[in-house]
């Protein structure tokens, strides 16, 4: 368990926080844990007709990957072409009434490609510019996640007439109304090199300036702050087989949701930008990847699916930790 040293929220005897789901549940809720609820519609219904008002201006995170921004539809339902734009756009507002005055906005954006062309779509670009703009949010830093076990896409271009290389990245912007959101990048380093490991056992460095003219101060480098910072290019496999959720669906005969992401990836932003007892919604849960990490981590967490089965097979996440389970019955 994390050590939790700035919080002000009351406790429970065995120290957990005291959840902020007590009272009637919301009539949308299709499964429950102590850390979270996972509700049934869609997000701008469910944040538009005040079934969640009780967290308005309490939401420390709102990470998401919504549906890619394609031209064709997929079955797990995606706007297409300018129309997505206006569509993203328009949770804005939605998503900032849910934010904690410090809170942040996450959004994973995958890429996209013209239609019969080798030549990439500008449109995730252009929906994340309109998000961010339209809506007078501050972009906090942009991040790449890289998955290296990706197959090679697209195949026509890639693995048939071999005129591109494969498209094995996503794009992930942070963003807040707030300038100087919550945010603390000790909580998500990484374990030194062994060559920084060996520099500090050593205890000497060449100070002075480097190349590129910068001076490195001997004494601040070779300190051990207890790993190193982490730079916005994230590597994260995403080829589990074997993972409860897989299992679970194998063994229920429920179709996997097609755009899962690496747990890993979502414990990275909320550890970086959240502390044990915040609150964390997912507006598009999907295989419930966000509500898992936070549960993990101690999070409270609030997921939206639209879709009943892929809220059945993201149950397997949970096992026995589900309190209640809607779907069940």
């Amino acid at each position: 368990m994390q050590q939790n040293t700035v919080r002000n929220i009351a406790e429970e005897p065995d120290g957990r926080p005291i959840s902020p789901f007590l009272g009637r549940p919301p009539l949308s809720m299709a499964y429950a844990t102590h850390w979270g609820r996972m509700l049934h519609g869609r997000s701008d219904d469910l944040l538009s007709d005040g079934s969640l008002s009780r967290f308005e201006g309490r939401v420390n995170l709102i990470f998401t990957s919504p549906p890619f921004p394609l031209n064709r539809k997929k079955r797990y339902g995606n706007e297409t072409g300018d129309s997505y734009i206006q569509w993203l756009s328009a949770f804005g507002p939605l998503f900032k009434k849910m934010l904690a005055p410090d809170g942040s906005i996450v959004i994973e954006m995958g890429n996209s490609w013209e239609p019969g062309m080798p030549v990439m779509s500008t449109l995730a670009l252009r929906a994340l510019l309109e998000f961010q703009s339209k809506n007078e949010l501050y972009l906090c830093q942009e991040f790449i996640w890289q998955n290296p076990a990706k197959l090679p896409s697209p195949a026509q271009w890639v693995n048939v007439e071999r005129i591109r290389v494969k498209d094995s990245f996503t794009k992930l912007w942070w963003m807040s109304p707030s300038r100087t959101p919550k945010a603390n990048n000790q909580r998500v380093l990484q374990e030194y090199s062994k060559a920084m490991k060996d520099l500090l056992k050593k205890g000497a460095y060449n100070s002075g300036k480097r190349p590129s003219e910068h001076a490195i101060s001997e004494t601040a480098f070779l300190r051990d702050n207890g790993g190193a910072i982490p730079s916005n290019v994230l590597t994260y496999a995403n080829t589990h087989s074997s993972d409860p959720y897989q299992t679970y669906c194998r063994e229920h005969n429920l179709q996997p949701h097609p755009a899962r992401m690496p747990g890993d990836l979502a414990k990275f932003f909320i550890k970086f930008l959240t502390e044990p007892g915040d609150i964390v919604l997912d507006p598009f849960g999907g295989s419930n990847t966000s509500g898992a990490a936070a549960e993990d981590l101690e999070r409270f967490w609030i997921s939206i699916e639209a879709s009943e089965d892929y809220i059945k097979g993201s149950r397997g996440r949970f096992g026995d930790r589900l309190t209640q389970d809607v779907f069940s019955r």
